[in-house]
């Protein structure tokens, strides 16, 4: 049976730290916390589950803090897991499981990752992250936001899910550390031209954001990360009524993949907006003909089942075809039966009956 350390880094998260290391206690062999600057209870919280606890001061990079993490384990295998993940029971068991049957000729494990949920907790985001690797391989972890760590050899998928729990909000740190970092000289590779762009994209400036976008799309970037790109160009010229424009973002998707759901109801959004229905209409059911792909990057379940429905709803009405509206707003609360706009186009259908 293999052993496993689990290294973490922390900073003020006497919140959730408990209920992290709860859900992984009694799986894992060692502990490593890694602390780059608290001021709240998290030490004292660590401190009660590990004597492992380190002091990291804070360079903003959080690759260095990982490998800093790793530099203090001493098991086979390393899992590393945030603050705000969980492991809830029967994952918990699933490695436990693993442990007793890795093959150790294995250098990398990936798990998937609930990110995001919705309203009825349903998983709304799922991808795949590697989170067990070999200690004595010594991979190191790169990129000093959005890190990653980079792992050769042999690697393979498990269904072991781990669970996100928090509710992230509009914070501007790493927004700052891009802006420091250039200012700085620092060279951005690909990835952070891309994540620099998405912070852009995220705290809606536009016009930068659409510049820095398009300049890592003309980068030696995952073909993923570049559909993403791309999506979000057209997200930017949406949000400024250029829709022609945001079109254009999106045909540029068909010549990385074939078309997917995310495209299709944001080129389909563009026609609605402009009330051009008809064209509407056809995208968003062009979306019901396709098959989900079986892919490593970040695929939105919404976009592939009730969020088209829900807006052909809006356009047949629009196009005084009630029938189908009615139709596509039942489709939509097949998968989203208490969401309120479903709600609300039942209750309007019904006073459209009475009348």
């Amino acid at each position: 049976m293999i052993t496993i350390s689990l290294c973490m880094i922390v900073k003020n998260e006497e919140k959730r730290l408990e209920r992290c290391l709860e859900s992984i206690k009694d799986v894992v062999d060692q502990i490593v916390i890694v602390d780059t600057g608290s001021d709240d209870g998290t030490k004292k919280i660590a401190d009660r589950y590990t004597q492992a606890v380190y002091d990291f001061k804070w360079i903003d990079d959080f690759a260095a803090a990982r490998n800093y993490s790793f530099s203090k384990a001493e098991c086979d295998y390393i899992l590393w897991l945030d603050a705000d993940d969980i492991l809830l029971p029967q994952d918990a068991e699933k490695l436990n499981k693993l442990k007793a049957r890795l093959d150790p000729k294995v250098d990398g494990i990936t798990f998937l990752y609930h990110y995001a949920f919705d309203e009825e907790k349903n998983p709304s985001l799922v991808f795949r992250r590697i989170r067990l690797v070999k200690r004595e391989k010594n991979y190191i972890w790169r990129g000093f936001i959005h890190e990653y760590v980079e792992v050769d050899g042999k690697v393979i998928d498990e269904d072991i899910i781990v669970t996100h729990t928090r509710d992230h909000g509009d914070s501007d740190r790493n927004l700052n550390i891009y802006i420091k970092k250039k200012k700085e000289g620092v060279s951005f590779t690909p990835r952070d031209q891309y994540y620099y762009a998405k912070e852009l994209y995220y705290h809606r400036k536009l016009g930068e954001a659409i510049s820095e976008l398009k300049k890592s799309t003309t980068m030696n970037l995952w073909v993923e990360d570049k559909l993403d790109a791309l999506y979000c160009i057209a997200d930017c010229y949406q949000w400024q009524e250029e829709y022609k424009k945001a079109r254009e973002a999106l045909y540029e998707c068909f010549e990385l993949k074939s078309p997917r759901a995310e495209g299709l109801y944001r080129l389909a959004k563009t026609f609605q907006e402009e009330k051009k229905y008809e064209n509407a209409i056809y995208w968003y059911e062009s979306i019901f003909t396709l098959k989900k792909p079986d892919t490593a990057g970040f695929l939105f379940d919404e976009y592939w089942t009730w969020k088209p429905h829900l807006e052909l709803c809006c356009c047949y009405y629009q196009m005084n075809d009630v029938v189908k509206a009615i139709y596509h707003n039942e489709k939509a609360a097949q998968f989203k039966p208490n969401d309120g706009a479903v709600q609300y186009n039942r209750e309007f259908f019904e006073s459209l009956k009475e009348k």
